[in-house]
C-alpha cells in the first residue's frame, strides 16, 4: 500500500484491480483504502478522492460514531466476554489445571496467570480460546457452506488479523479473526459466506453481492448488524 493525501484525507492506495470501477473502504481501525482499476494513475487516484471527499467524511463520522461504543473490558470478577453471541461472567479461579475454560456459564480465568503474566496474559489465554475453538466452527460452517458456493478449500486458519475479519488466498485459503468468535452464530456464517463468496468475485461488484444472496438472502441484516456491532467484538 502506497500512502497519499488530498487535502484533509489521508489513504493508502492498493495496486490496480481489473474491476472497471474504483472501490473506496474504512477500514475497521478507521483507515481509508482505495483500489483502481488497473492503469489509473496515482494523481487519477487523487482526482477521484477529491471527488468523493463528502461520502468519505459522512462515512468517517459514522465509523467514529460507531466506534465511541467499542468496550473496555477489565480482568475482574463479574465482568462479561462475548462468545458465540452471549455475555458470560469473568470468574477469577484458583488452582485450575488449565488457563481458561468456559464452565457452568462463566469464563473461568486462572488467578495465578494473572498474577504470573498480568493482563496481558488474560488476554492471550482468551485469544487462544476463541482461535481454538474458532478452528473447529469454521471447519464445520465452511464444510457445509462450500457446496453451496460451489468451491473448494485448502485450509483455514484463526489467528489475529488486525483490523481485518477475514481473508481469502488464490490458493483455495481461508483465513478469519478471533475476534470473529465473539459474534452470535449467524454473524460467524455470514463471514464464511462472504469470504467463500469472493473465490468467484474479488470485490464487492453486485455480482459478487448476487453470489452472497443466493445463499444468505439476509445478508443485509447481518451485514448491518456488524456495521453497527463490530465494535463490541474485542477484549
Amino acid at each position: 500500500m502506497t500512502p497519499r493525501r488530498v487535502r484533509d484525507i489521508e489513504y493508502q492506495l492498493l495496486p490496480g484491480s481489473q474491476r472497471k470501477t474504483t472501490d473506496i473502504v474504512i477500514e475497521r481501525n478507521g483507515q481509508i483504502v482505495v483500489r483502481p482499476p488497473v492503469g489509473y494513475t496515482p494523481e487519477q487516484v487523487d482526482s477521484l478522492v477529491e471527488s468523493k471527499r463528502l461520502w468519505i467524511y459522512r462515512n468517517l463520522a459514522e465509523w467514529k460514531d460507531l466506534n465511541a461504543t467499542a468496550v473496555a473490558r477489565e480482568w475482574v470478577n463479574g465482568e462479561t466476554f462475548l462468545y458465540l453471541g452471549g455475555a458470560y461472567r469473568l470468574s477469577l479461579v484458583s488452582s485450575q489445571d488449565e488457563s481458561l475454560k468456559l464452565k457452568d456459564g462463566r469464563f473461568c480465568l486462572s488467578r495465578d496467570l494473572i498474577k504470573q503474566g498480568g493482563t496481558q496474559a488474560a488476554r492471550t489465554a482468551f485469544e487462544q480460546f476463541y482461535a481454538d475453538k474458532g478452528q473447529q466452527r469454521f471447519a464445520d460452517r465452511v464444510a457445509y457452506f462450500a457446496p453451496k458456493v460451489g468451491v473448494e478449500i485448502s485450509s483455514i486458519r484463526v489467528k489475529d488479523m488486525g483490523y481485518r475479519w477475514a481473508s481469502c488466498g488464490r490458493s483455495g485459503s481461508l483465513n478469519f479473526h478471533w475476534k470473529c468468535m465473539m459474534a452470535p452464530p449467524k454473524i460467524i456464517d455470514y463471514f464464511v459466506v462472504h469470504e467463500l463468496c469472493h473465490f468467484h468475485h474479488r470485490n464487492h461488484t453486485d455480482a459478487f453481492w448476487n453470489e452472497v444472496d443466493k445463499v444468505l438472502p439476509d445478508w443485509r441484516e447481518r451485514k448491518e448488524w456488524l456495521r453497527k456491532r463490530g465494535a463490541s467484538l474485542d477484549i
